[in-house]
């Protein structure tokens, strides 16, 4: 848990010294994301094509409020 001490602190930065942490913790958690992926792994992809009974759906809802 956070800190109101460190809260409070944060709050009492300038503008630019709060964007500058903000951009510190940003590149961190991009930094861990990009360790979820594993290279010479594969990952499944949805895509739409093949998808016809979603087509089919969709076609229906709009025929229905063109209607």
């Amino acid at each position: 848990m956070v800190s109101s001490e460190l809260i409070s602190t944060l709050r009492s930065l300038s503008r630019s010294d709060q964007f500058y942490i903000m951009q510190i913790l940003l590149s961190e958690l991009a930094q861990q994301e990009t360790s979820l992926i594993q290279s010479e792994q594969s990952y499944p992809v949805w895509s739409p094509y093949s998808a016809d009974e979603a087509a089919d759906t969709m076609l229906k809802v709009i025929e229905k409020e063109m209607g």
